[in-house]
């Protein structure tokens, strides 16, 4: 962990930007009922959440084989954008917060596990994606997704940012791993699905309301 102010702060998507983990832990339930693998929202939070897309379907194919695997993605797909159209807010106080960072000249960037199709779409329906233009990285860019630090070693180096004077936000246990990984600063927001003990872990600090995050980034 370096010393001094952060002067990077990587932002997760789900969860983190935009509310869509309660989504995507619903649709997984319904299509765990419905391919046989009954799944409650808090096994789905402890398997899936913060995983890329293709550490899920491998998961999904151990468990119930290849073909499933593919026809459970594409209805994940399908269900996720109607439920993203019609429901996705952006996460409470986040606008609040990168407005703070923006006026303290602090720079951001997303690093998330999601492609950057579901980004476009994700972070155009809540306002926010004229904010990252430019500066959004996905897990599909690198060898391996969270928990490795591969991600957000990337965005660091792309962004021209030292590991050490960078912090991460993040909501799920591989997320705050993969930061701890990549010896970054982790500030795990337990705000939303992950419960705050999973977030919790060297050099992290856990918090509740993303408007408190440009303080705490302050005081690192």
């Amino acid at each position: 962990m370096g010393d001094g102010a952060v002067e990077l702060v990587v932002f997760d998507c789900d969860g983190v930007l935009v509310d869509s983990e309660p989504i995507a832990v619903r649709v997984h339930v319904a299509l765990g009922a419905e391919f046989g693998w009954p799944l409650g929202a808090d096994e789905v939070v402890e398997e899936f959440v913060g995983r890329s897309t293709a550490s899920i379907g491998e998961k999904i194919a151990a468990r119930l084989g290849a073909d499933v695997a593919v026809a459970w993605g594409e209805r994940f797909g399908e269900l996720h954008r109607v439920a993203v159209d019609a429901e996705l807010a952006a996460v409470d106080g986040i606008v609040v917060a990168l407005d703070a960072l923006d006026g303290l000249g602090v720079r951001y960037c997303v690093a998330s596990s999601g492609s950057h199709a579901k980004m476009r779409h994700t972070l155009g329906r809540t306002g926010l994606y004229e904010r990252f233009a430019g500066r959004i990285f996905s897990a599909t860019e690198v060898a391996r997704g969270k928990p490795a630090p591969d991600l957000f070693l990337y965005a660091a180096e792309r962004m021209g940012a030292e590991p050490g004077r960078c912090g991460v936000v993040e909501d799920s246990r591989p997320g705050v791993e993969a930061a701890r990984a990549a010896g970054m600063r982790s500030f795990g927001y337990a705000g939303g699905v992950t419960p705050a003990e999973r977030l919790v872990g060297p050099g992290t600090v856990v918090f509740e309301d993303m408007r408190g995050l440009p303080e705490l980034l302050a005081g690192t």
